[in-house]
């Protein structure tokens, strides 16, 4: 037998260490996802309250009345210069980008905004002089600066907007990405007047984010790396190197079973010590072992014993055999009639039976029984029933058939503890005339062809079985054979044949299959109705025993 580990496509260790490692790829990367994700909304969380604190300081107790009257008049007075200081203020002391005041003027793809007041650091303001500038100015069009698409965010939220909302915006300008805050300026009757936005670079916050989920994924990729390492030594120490140890047990014990000495069968115990469910494993193919060498012990005893049962099964069916007249023609000097039967148990032996003899030379007698059960105890019987009817038909001149049955009947109700019985069709021809006396203890309905008819079923007198009960007395009938007339007598294995479907061949299919062939022989009968029931019972199981007997009268000259 060869290695089964060699036969094996992969190995347990191979697949645990690739499915770690796949595993714990995995997780970084879903570490370093959800990271990212949880900062950057923090992120953007932390920013959108710091934006929202520096207008909230930027807007909060001003004149903007007066501020509206400036605006108006399109003249800096004092309401936009203490603005403006304020502005300065606020952007110097929380270091946003930038801080500016508008009022949206259409969606044009320049000049749609008007700027109103922006706040500036001491250096932007000495950015503007080394540049010949002047810083923004009350009126001065933006130009280019905001697209349209941009400008009509801003000139729907200066529409729309209530009093406290608050617009957040991330944007990608110019300049950089940003990400704005706005909130509509009012006046003391809560008309708009602009916009106050305060825009933050999120450009180098942006690089940061990138830069993130790399350090978390190597992070955590190296420590997956020595979780994987640990993981490993752990399992194949706990669970790699006793399944091996267990395996190979397991194969010297499957190579040793293959044979018949079944003394030399053992299962190595391979010691498994890990307290646990491998232990257990181990424990139960131990014990499985021992109870698979009990059995086999046992299975080649129940073996032995089966194969000389058998011996004495086949030696039986041929004591059986032996007993039935199997020899055809059973008469080759004899023209007067043709003579042909068949017996096909379903089992090794069987419970039917025919017998055909002459009580004298111008009497045949022509016997067909059928023995309760089946197998060995059916075949007992039947050896039994045969030679009683046998005997008791030839005990006298020309024997009354119903006489016969009646002290079978009676001898085989003797010592019957095993509550068998059979039934019989016994008929005893009178080869000058053609005339048949017969009797029947409840056994199947002979079948007569006449010459150049069909065959029909001769409706007899039943009786009770033999063996039933004692002093029975059975009834006599004749019918007579024209020269050339056919009589076919069967058990009840015929009709009562069984398909998968739980059909029965039945009587009318029966009756069909003698009538095939009009001019068979009765050695050419017997095979047509044997075929037509294998045909119906297909491949289900044979039933009962197949008996059948045919005899053809041709009459004397």
């Amino acid at each position: 037998m060869e290695d089964s580990v060699g036969k094996t496509k992969k190995k347990l260790g191979r697949s645990l260490d690739f499915a770690v490692i796949l595993f714990t790829l995995a997780l970084s990367l879903c570490v370093g996802l959800i990271g990212y994700i949880t900062y950057y909304k923090g992120m953007i969380k932390s920013y959108k309250r710091y934006e929202v604190a520096a207008l909230k300081l930027a807007v909060s107790d001003f004149d903007w009345n007066a501020v509206e009257k400036e605006i108006a008049s399109q003249k800096e007075g004092d309401a936009l210069k203490k603005l403006r200081a304020r502005l300065d203020y606020v952007k110097s002391a929380t270091n946003v980008t930038w801080l500016y005041m508008i009022e949206p003027l259409n969606e044009n793809q320049v000049d749609n905004m008007k700027y109103i007041c922006t706040g500036n650091t001491l250096d932007d303001y000495q950015g503007y002089a080394a540049r010949g500038e002047k810083p923004v100015f009350l009126g001065k069009l933006t130009g280019t600066e905001f697209p349209p698409n941009i400008a009509k965010k801003y000139l729907d939220f200066y529409k729309n907007s209530k009093p406290g909302d608050y617009w957040f915006f991330p944007n990608n300008t110019e300049w950089g990405y940003v990400f704005s805050t706005s909130l509509i300026v009012r006046n003391s009757a809560g008309k708009p007047l602009g916009v106050m936005s305060v825009d933050i670079n999120m450009t180098d916050i942006e690089a940061t984010m990138r830069v993130f989920p790399i350090v978390v994924c190597a992070a955590s990729i190296l420590l997956g790396a020595i979780f994987v390492l640990i993981l490993t030594l752990w399992l194949k120490r706990r669970v790699i190197r006793p399944l091996k140890d267990l395996q190979k047990s397991a194969f010297d014990f499957v190579s040793k079973a293959s044979g018949d000495d079944v003394k030399s069968l053992w299962f190595d115990d391979p010691k498994i010590t890990t307290q646990d469910e491998i232990q257990s494993l181990s424990n139960s193919l131990i014990d499985m072992a021992a109870e698979t060498k009990r059995y086999m012990q046992k299975l080649l005893d129940e073996t032995a014993e089966r194969e000389r049962i058998s011996a004495d099964l086949n030696v039986a069916a041929q004591i059986q055999n032996d007993m039935l007249p199997h020899i055809f023609p059973g008469f080759p000097e004899r023209t007067d009639f043709d003579l042909f039967a068949s017996m096909n148990p379903a089992k090794e032996v069987g419970g039917d039976f025919y017998d055909f003899f002459f009580v004298d030379p111008d009497h045949l007698a022509l016997v067909i029984a059928d023995v309760s059960g089946k197998g060995i105890p059916a075949s007992l019987f039947m050896v039994i029933s045969k030679t009683i009817i046998k005997n008791r038909a030839l005990s006298g001149n020309i024997p009354s058939p119903a006489q016969v049955l009646h002290d079978a009947n009676n001898q085989l109700c003797e010592g019957n503890e095993a509550s068998l019985f059979v039934t019989v069709w016994l008929g005893i021809l009178d080869l000058n005339t053609g005339i048949v006396t017969a009797a029947n203890a409840g056994h199947e309905l002979p079948a007569i062809r006449q010459a150049n008819g069909a065959f029909e079923f001769y409706k007899d007198k039943h009786g009770f079985v033999l063996a039933g009960m004692e002093n029975l007395n059975y009834e006599e009938y004749q019918f007579t054979l024209q020269k050339g007339a056919t009589l076919f007598v069967y058990t009840d294995g015929v009709p009562e044949a069984t398909n998968a479907s739980q059909e029965l061949f039945g009587m009318d299919r029966l009756l069909q299959a003698l009538n095939i062939e009009p001019s068979a022989t009765p050695k050419e009968l017997l095979p047509i109705v044997r075929s037509q029931v294998d045909e119906f019972v297909g491949d289900a199981p044979q039933f009962d025993d197949l008996t059948m007997l045919a005899l053809k009268y041709n009459g004397r000259d």
